[in-house]
């Protein structure tokens, strides 16, 4: 009797039976999976890839799905749009059948309309631009983490009722991530009425001096910053307002939150407060993944890990369930059932975000961003 995709997961996970790898098939599944695998972001797509390719090899040495081999097939974007554009039609022309990906939300947005025209169905583990789900233009997008308007409320609140901050500034990259993370904090803080918001500003990525915009957050005396980007930037920004001695809380979205922020920022990370996905370590599958990576590479999985892990693992769920990779029988799938996966039990609405994930505040605690109550 075939066994299912998530049998054969739980199996490997739970149990470690590996089966004897086996060559490619004639026929095989191809997934591309598309991310920054350079570059300064690279932090935030490599574990994607990384899980990607942990996940098929599992399921391929335990006989496949429907009696073929997945391929992985990575495409490196940089989280540049124009990048993306290019990686998407790459991959279309390669005749991939999903795609997990992409990364950041600027470049997603700008590959899935090459993916609907290709009817390809893309999962992302991390790009969490509201719109893309919302807008109802892409139906072929789905995924694996929360939105921005969770995670900027989240923000807000925190900033306002935990941290007590009255006078706050809010910056960002300018970008569709950040900027969208920006606005949503804007707009639930000003719906609270419990802080005003002073700056709202943004900043250029790639500057080397951000002090001019360090200068109006103490000039407009802001009690906390919330900033709407990635660790490049959030690194510097912190870096420069402790050279000014401006002890007030930095508050930054799951683009902060990773080792890559840890390792720039240094120890001007101290004390950062972050939104990210809720720790789900406590899952079986969790703990597994995670113990076959580290047995794997030497080292702990990085940003993103969890949910690109579970973006294979609904992936290949639903072609099993699907009976191949026919576009609407997948998109059924997909909204089908709930899927024991790495960041926990989840399905996907008919908008395509997942039901069972959210976020929390982390803080950085001894170089090392901790889960707060």
């Amino acid at each position: 009797m075939r066994k299912t995709v998530i049998k054969n997961l739980v199996m490997v996970a739970l149990l470690g039976m590996i089966m004897p790898a086996t060559g490619f098939a004639a026929d095989t599944i191809k997934i591309g999976v598309a991310g920054p695998h350079t570059g300064d972001l690279a932090p935030y797509g490599i574990p994607t890839k990384e899980a990607a390719e942990m996940v098929a090899a599992q399921v391929n040495a335990a006989g496949g799905v429907l009696g073929m081999q997945i391929e992985v097939l990575p495409m490196d974007d940089q989280c540049k749009p124009e990048i993306a554009t290019n990686a998407a039609t790459k991959l279309v022309s390669l005749d991939v059948d999903v795609v997990i990906g992409h990364v950041c939300s600027g470049a997603t947005k700008a590959a899935m309309g090459i993916y609907k025209e290709a009817k390809i169905i893309a999962v992302s583990p991390s790009a969490t631009n509201p719109p893309l789900t919302q807008s109802g233009d892409y139906p072929n997008f789905y995924r694996t983490i929360a939105p921005d308007d969770d995670q900027g409320k989240l923000a807000s609140d925190f900033a306002t009722d935990k941290l007590g901050a009255k006078r706050i500034a809010i910056l960002h990259d300018k970008g569709d991530y950040g900027k969208g993370f920006a606005d949503f904090a804007k707009q639930f803080i000003e719906a609270g009425g419990k802080a005003e918001v002073v700056l709202f500003e943004g900043v250029t990525p790639g500057a080397m001096d951000y002090s001019a915009v360090v200068q109006k957050v103490r000039r407009e005396k802001a009690d906390a910053v919330i900033f709407g980007g990635y660790h490049p930037e959030a690194s510097k920004l912190v870096s420069q307002m402790n050279k000014k001695r401006m002890k007030i809380p930095f508050i930054g979205p799951d683009g902060v939150k990773g080792n890559g922020f840890l390792e720039i920022a240094g120890k001007d990370a101290e004390g950062v407060y972050a939104t990210g996905p809720m720790d789900v370590s406590d899952y079986a599958v969790n703990q597994k993944a995670k113990a076959d990576y580290t047995s794997k590479y030497g080292k702990e999985p990085g940003t993103f890990f969890d949910q690109g892990y579970a973006a294979m693992q609904v992936i290949l769920n639903a072609i099993e369930v699907a009976g191949g990779t026919e576009y609407a029988a997948l998109e059924k799938a997909l909204k089908s059932s709930y899927v024991d996966t790495a960041v926990g039990k989840i399905k996907f609405d008919a908008k395509g975000d997942a039901e069972g994930v959210g976020f929390s505040v982390f803080q950085v605690q001894d170089g090392k961003f901790v889960e707060l109550n």
